[in-house]
């Protein structure tokens, strides 16, 4: 959580410092900002609805290294 607080400080005084100099943000629009978030919740909602029916989660696994001596 504490990465998600100290960017989003970081975000804020970015704006104050753009606002402050009159220099427009290259941020994108919020509706684009809006479409983000939906696509994050859309991610999220899938494993909670197979966790509530039942549904075993898909699970990628990572390739074993290969151990060369």
């Amino acid at each position: 959580m504490k990465p998600y607080l100290l960017s989003l400080g970081a975000g804020l005084l970015v704006g104050i410092v753009y606002s402050l100099l009159g220099v427009k943000s290259p941020a994108p629009p919020v509706i684009a900002l809006v479409g983000l978030f939906g696509i994050l919740l859309g991610e999220q909602a899938v494993p909670v609805a197979r966790h509530w029916i039942g549904a075993p989660a898909s699970t990628v696994a990572a390739p074993a290294p290969d151990h060369k001596p």
